[in-house]
């Protein structure tokens, strides 16, 4: 596996992470954007976007597009896969006690 796909996986649990602490299990792409580097991920609105849509592609999240912004809310599969309860590939496995 290449360090890029390490990368993706590991910010992919991040925002399922995030998620899963968020009132509501729900957040919009800005305020997901501005979490990401405290966790070691600084990328842009587009890639956040893209991994939104990667998510909700695999049942994780689903996505709103109200106006311009994507709003993104945790499913239970996503919640599952958040704690390591289910494991699905492309997305990093918490490590025990994350």
């Amino acid at each position: 596996m290449s360090y890029a796909q390490l990368v993706t996986e590991d910010r992919r649990l991040v925002l399922l992470k995030l998620l899963a602490e968020s009132e509501g299990y729900t957040a919009n792409e800005h305020l997901l954007a501005t979490a990401l580097p405290g966790f070691g991920h600084s990328v842009s609105h587009d890639r956040v976007r893209t991994d939104l849509d990667w998510l909700a592609e695999q049942g994780l999240v689903t996505v709103e597009r109200p106006g311009e912004v994507h709003v993104a809310t945790l499913t239970t599969r996503g919640s599952d896969v958040a704690f390591g309860r289910a494991r699905i590939a492309g997305v990093k496995r918490p490590a025990p006690g994350e």
